[in-house]
């Protein structure tokens, strides 16, 4: 029985290793690219494992931010989890191995959590750890490459960036309100322009939220 969940686990998450695989390698040769090796890269995708937080880590890293920057910005960032998390509590509630699902809780492994029917506490976690695994593999991978092969890795951190962009269009298309796309491109490019690319990044996430709970409040934005 064992066995047939991992299978049913490890084909239900053949989409997401696409997805890992090919952006784990895009972080690790940009953690190469700063000086940090396989190790690092290794125990980043084991310990923090946060897809685009890591890929703003690098930057963070390289420019030597403080604490207090590193913390908003992974607050901001990946502050949507704690909404993810709220709406598991009902499926974890009886589960031993609850806080490695609270820790392995990606957009992608939520997705697939939300979408399954069974109440299998085993195929909960397999599908967790295979898409950990799948994160770290590409982050190993990405980062032997730019370790020991020399190449021109110009434009790879452009990948996660394309990624979002993708989602955006797409949510674009298949949601009629628009308010909170409009709220965000607006906020980011002022604050680019205001404060520039060094600076822009938190006061924008700021502003974006709050003109969220504001807009939600008044009613300026529909749930679809």
């Amino acid at each position: 029985m064992k066995k047939e969940t991992v299978k049913q686990a490890f084909i239900k998450t053949i989409p997401v290793m696409a997805g890992y695989l090919v952006l784990g390698i895009g972080f690790g040769v940009l953690l190469a690219k700063i000086g940090y090796g396989p190790l690092y890269a290794v125990l980043m995708s084991v310990t923090i494992y946060a897809g685009s937080m890591q890929y703003v880590a690098v930057s963070l890293i390289d420019s030597a931010a403080s604490l207090i920057s590193v913390a908003i910005t992974t607050l901001l960032v990946n502050g949507r989890h704690i909404f993810y998390g709220l709406s598991m509590l009902g499926k974890y509630q009886q589960i031993k191995r609850k806080p490695y699902l609270i820790f392995g809780m990606t957009d992608e492994t939520y997705s697939l959590l939300c979408q399954e029917e069974s109440e299998d506490e085993d195929l909960y976690f397999f599908i967790t750890v295979f898409n950990h695994f799948y994160w770290i593999t590409g982050g190993l991978i990405g980062n032997l490459i730019g370790t020991l092969i020399p190449f021109n890795s110009a434009g790879i951190e452009f990948s996660m960036t394309a990624l979002f962009v993708s989602i955006v269009v797409e949510q674009w298309l298949t949601n009629k309100d628009h308010v909170p796309a409009i709220i965000g491109f607006v906020c980011a490019s002022a604050s680019l322009i205001l404060l520039g690319p060094e600076h822009f990044l938190i006061p924008a996430m700021l502003t974006i939220v709050l003109l969220l709970i504001v807009t939600r409040k008044k009613g300026g934005i529909k749930n679809e």
